[in-house]
């Protein structure tokens, strides 16, 4: 029988990378660390790191130790979610992330509607790209993440390969569209393609491996007039003619401005947008109710996403 302090101990490791880290994220001293791990190692029967430099490295059975401790550990945290709900008087709190156009749309209305229903739950909301939340969800420091499906961008590094421990509930679909001034002679247009906009100046995100290789196999590489994460940034140089821009559907409503229009990309997939938690959660009431608010915003979405500028993007 596994002892769950030192499972706890084996998902820390395995989440820092060396025994000085996880002793002091856990507040337990080094040597105690170490000391877990060799009683652990005894029960098992095998070795579960090896030296890695100044880290250390999970063996072949350290790793499929540490998978099912994430579950073990996850299903105790949902337990005691579950066990506080049921004691408390309606409140509770349910813990987001959630990726940027996300973050701009989504997930502010979700919040607003929860607030409607459920005026004691605090929902707390954390930014981050979908790696990031996917390994909140999985070290349980996040109830449930807003995710996008990154399986066609493996070339940019933020690739996030499905986790058959984790439960995927879909959300909507959203189109990738190019921002336009709207005197561009394309803003008329009902969908941009990529090969069109070959002579453009292009304001990017830091992450675009992925467009990058779609221009060159358009034809063409893209001449960068500027570099911003910031959606906000995006639609003001958009605006004053710096450039164009490439944004998803659902963050291009989030700041009006008549000077630009948003136009679908052609021929360019759609993005999968879904919540990422592990599968007992979903029974925990403040992420139902939470997953109720998402689901009811999503298919308000769905029905018609606002344009940059006002209006509904062209089909």
């Amino acid at each position: 029988m596994f002892d769950l302090r030192q499972l706890q101990v084996l998902a820390e490791v395995t989440r820092t990378g060396t025994y000085t880290a996880a002793a002091e994220n856990l507040g337990y001293t080094q040597p105690a660390v170490s000391y877990q791990m060799r009683a652990l190692e005894r029960v098992v029967g095998a070795a579960l790191v090896t030296k890695n430099g100044r880290g250390i490295r999970l063996t072949e059975v350290g790793q499929a130790l540490a998978r099912h401790a994430d579950t073990v550990l996850a299903a105790l945290r949902t337990a005691e979610d579950e066990v506080q709900t049921l004691i408390s008087t309606g409140g509770g709190r349910v813990r987001l992330a959630a990726m940027q156009s996300g973050c701009v749309a989504l997930v502010p209305a979700a919040l607003a509607a929860l607030r409607r229903t459920h005026p004691d739950l605090e929902a707390v909301v954390t930014q981050t790209e979908c790696p990031v939340s996917h390994r909140l969800v999985l070290g349980g420091e996040v109830d449930l993440a807003v995710m996008c499906d990154l399986e066609l961008d493996q070339t940019d590094g933020r690739h996030v390969l499905p986790d058959p421990r984790l439960r995927r509930i879909p959300l909507l679909s959203d189109r990738r569209c190019v921002l336009l001034p709207a005197d561009h002679p394309l803003a008329a247009a009902p969908t941009v393609a990529l090969a069109d906009l070959a002579n453009e100046r292009w304001i990017l995100e830091s992450s675009r491996e992925h467009f990058l290789a779609a221009c060159l196999s358009a034809g063409f590489k893209p001449r960068i007039a500027a570099t911003s994460d910031d959606q906000l940034t995006i639609h003001c140089l958009v605006a004053n003619r710096i450039g164009v821009a490439i944004m998803n559907e659902l963050g291009v409503g989030a700041h009006a401005d008549l000077r630009v229009v948003a136009r679908p990309l052609r021929d360019w997939p759609d993005r999968r947008i879904f919540v990422l938690l592990w599968p007992d959660m979903v029974r925990v009431a403040p992420v139902a109710a939470l997953m109720t608010a998402l689901r009811t915003t999503a298919e308000e979405y769905s029905v018609g996403m606002p344009e940059a500028g006002g209006g509904a993007i062209s089909n």
